[in-house]
């Protein structure tokens, strides 16, 4: 069975509100791409990955005039693709949705969201991730309300072999320093958006660790917009926000694992993958990053998964199909990252 988790960037621009996709000559939200040319790219990878399900982070926005649903199910039956059957869980304000598209035929797939709801002066530990977390962020001794902006995706699964699973899709918060005017505006921005990840990322920990203590076979996949040693504001926080989610520290029967954030976490040197690929118009030039893991727990792990990022330049088999590494680079500014298991 293959499941996927691939950031589609700014897949909403590409429908209109009854959910039918714009395949015309208009500016696509990407650079210097059309709507055409994203759809076309999208659907070339979509159907190469033939995955049983895909985390689909970006997804099509559900607001009063749009939804997620029809807009993937639409472009799902365009592509003649197996992954038919889309889901949401709680809508973002954004206009960028976490969505499941699965092949009902292989999953049985239930939003199943865990925790209570928090009052509206928020609650500590895990609760619901539509509330309002309560947290220390700045270890002055007074607690902040943390809200998610996209709230993450709880899905209990079972496959058709009768396989009981629980996943969580994630888009953490940016860390991004968007419309600064000045160096020390920049500072202060990137220290907020890196506290907001990181408190995400500490709620996102305090349910895998229900989940396992649950003994649950749990996946966590998406788009954490972190990764170790990936900013100098990492070292006010002491460790990244993909640590704490992995529980780098914990015993080893409470630890996720995801072979490409093992190798960023112990690479002293820079040589590790990377899933996202962006320009840079100060230099001129792309920069690249880990940002997109799909992460296991020790039973699933112990199964022998095979992880594979689809790169456009460092896989070899895609390199070897220049149709394929041309969508890739045309459909998102992210790579999808895929796990082959026995389920």
């Amino acid at each position: 069975m293959r499941l996927a988790s691939y950031n589609t960037e700014w897949f909403n621009a590409l429908f209109d509100d009854a959910g039918r996709m714009l395949l015309d000559n208009e500016r696509s939200a990407r650079f210097d791409i059309t709507r055409r040319q994203q759809l076309t790219a999208l659907g070339t990878v979509f159907r190469a990955l033939n995955a049983d399900a895909v985390m689909v982070i970006e997804a099509p926005d559900t607001n009063g005039k749009r939804a997620t649903v029809t807009a993937l199910e639409t472009f799902a039956a365009a592509n003649d693709l197996r992954a038919r059957r889309a889901m949401i869980g709680y809508a973002s304000e954004t206009e960028q949705e976490i969505a499941f598209l699965y092949d009902p035929d292989a999953l049985s797939v239930t939003h199943d969201p865990q925790g209570d709801p928090a009052p509206s002066h928020g609650a500590p530990g895990a609760p619901r991730f539509d509330s309002q977390l309560r947290l220390d962020l700045n270890g002055d001794g007074e607690e902040d309300l943390v809200r998610f902006s996209k709230p993450p995706l709880e899905l209990a699964v079972t496959t058709a072999k009768g396989t009981a699973l629980r996943l969580i899709g994630v888009h953490a918060k940016s860390k991004a320093p968007h419309g600064v005017t000045s160096e020390k505006e920049f500072t202060r921005i990137s220290i907020e958006n890196r506290r907001k990840q990181l408190a995400e990322c500490l709620w996102l920990r305090a349910r895998i660790d229900r989940q396992l203590a649950a003994g649950d076979s749990l996946m966590v996949m998406g788009d954490f917009n972190d990764g170790p040693g990936l900013d100098e504001y990492e070292k006010l926080f002491g460790h990244s926000g993909i640590e704490v989610v992995l529980g780098s520290t914990r015993p080893a029967d409470q630890r996720l694992f995801d072979p490409h954030a093992v190798m960023a976490i112990s690479q002293s040197i820079a040589m590790c993958p990377t899933s996202a690929r962006f320009w840079q118009p100060k230099t001129k030039q792309y920069f690249e990053a880990l940002l997109d893991f799909i992460m296991v727990s020790p039973d699933l792990a112990a199964k022998s998964p095979d992880w594979r990022i689809w790169h456009p330049f460092n896989d070899p088999a895609v390199t070897a199909t220049p149709d394929l590494a041309d969508a890739l680079l045309s459909a998102s500014d992210h790579f999808p990252v895929t796990l082959d298991l026995d389920l």
